[in-house]
């Protein structure tokens, strides 16, 4: 096999996202045939050198890449391992024998359709600016929400204190005047953190639920919450291409 940048050989062996990758290298998490490397140009035979991450062998996987689509529910975290203990996304994927990530995040108190694979070049793709994947949210916040808050999303708000959010497409989709609540359906092609909480507060509206039904065209619709299935060759590309 040929030799490879280091940070692209982790990633392919489903060690985290390439720009992850190169955050292990620089911190020294990595070593190449008994010695720290963390020089990011560093490159590597997969068939003769000896690459160790976490006190493990990585190697790239034989057998074809698998993609999940999950049904996150509340109470789970985006992470592989989480630091305090808290239950995971992967503690919902099981019988996978791949070590496999979560493209992107969902925040603990947010559910719906999230990714998870072992493909460290779909993670790069997919997670990367310029493709603009497109994100369904439906998000049930606090108020009677008039058109002109809408129109504010469409145009992009200020979040973060400096940034303006990109023009969104958003809409109402209930009005509950008994309960005092709207729900609107927003979907955005950018990936900040926590944005549809932060977008709905720049018009002043507390959020009370939050639930991701797309990534692409793919949705959770006939996925029970906490559920997952595979992602099929054809929905693949289609996230690749941006659709």
């Amino acid at each position: 096999m040929e030799e490879m940048r280091l940070q692209k050989f982790l990633s392919s062996a489903g060690i985290a996202s390439r720009r992850k990758c190169e955050e292990l290298i620089l911190e020294g998490k990595v070593l190449v045939n008994g010695k720290i490397v963390t020089e990011l140009g560093t490159k590597v035979n997969p068939d003769t050198d000896e690459v160790i991450y976490n006190r493990t062998k990585v190697e790239l996987p034989e057998e074809k890449h698998v993609y999940i689509l999950l049904n996150k529910p509340i109470g789970y975290v985006t992470t592989a391992n989480d630091q305090f203990g808290r239950d995971t996304v992967l503690d919902l994927v099981k019988k996978v024998n791949k070590r496999i990530v979560p493209v992107g995040r969902l925040d603990m108190f947010t559910s719906g359709a999230l990714i998870l694979t072992d493909d460290g070049d779909f993670i790069y793709k997919v997670t990367h600016p310029k493709h603009e994947i497109t994100k369904t949210y439906t998000v049930t916040v606090r108020g009677i929400v008039e058109e002109s808050e809408v129109q504010k999303l469409r145009e992009g708000v200020i979040i973060d204190e400096d940034y303006t959010t990109k023009p969104a497409e958003a809409k109402i989709i209930k009005i509950d005047k008994e309960k005092n609540q709207s729900r609107m359906e927003i979907k955005i092609h950018e990936g900040k953190n926590r944005q549809i909480r932060k977008m709905c507060e720049a018009i002043g509206r507390k959020v009370l639920a939050l639930h991701r039904t797309k990534i692409g065209n793919i949705g959770v619709k006939d996925l029970k919450i906490g559920t997952w299935r595979y992602l099929n060759d054809k929905e693949v590309k289609s996230i690749l291409n941006g659709n």
